[in-house]
């Protein structure tokens, strides 16, 4: 029996995302790797989030969102941008 294939939709993060990510990890005198270590995520992960290349999801959202500090107001703004069925929160990765 053939499984379904699951197409993933590359999507393209809000333009101001990854400059409101930047600005808030300057603001707290974080680097890009300071940043990684304390969120649990890749270095290049995060360049590609800041960079607009990716979009972050939920899971990565949370954890950025904590070691930034974000405001309330960038934190809606993250959380909305983030999905929920990709990266560390693919329900695949749950269900380990």
């Amino acid at each position: 029996m053939a499984s379904k294939a699951h197409i993933r939709i590359r999507r393209t993060p809000p333009a101001d995302l990854g400059p409101m990510l930047a600005a808030a990890r300057e603001r707290t005198g974080h680097t890009q790797r300071r940043v990684s270590i304390a969120a649990g995520l890749g270095r290049s992960y995060v360049c590609l989030i800041e960079g607009g290349h990716r979009t972050p999801s939920r899971a990565a959202a949370e954890r950025l969102a904590d070691v930034l500090q974000l405001t309330s107001e960038e934190r809606t703004q993250l959380y909305a941008a983030a999905v929920t069925d990709a990266g560390y929160s693919h329900p695949a990765r749950q269900a380990a």
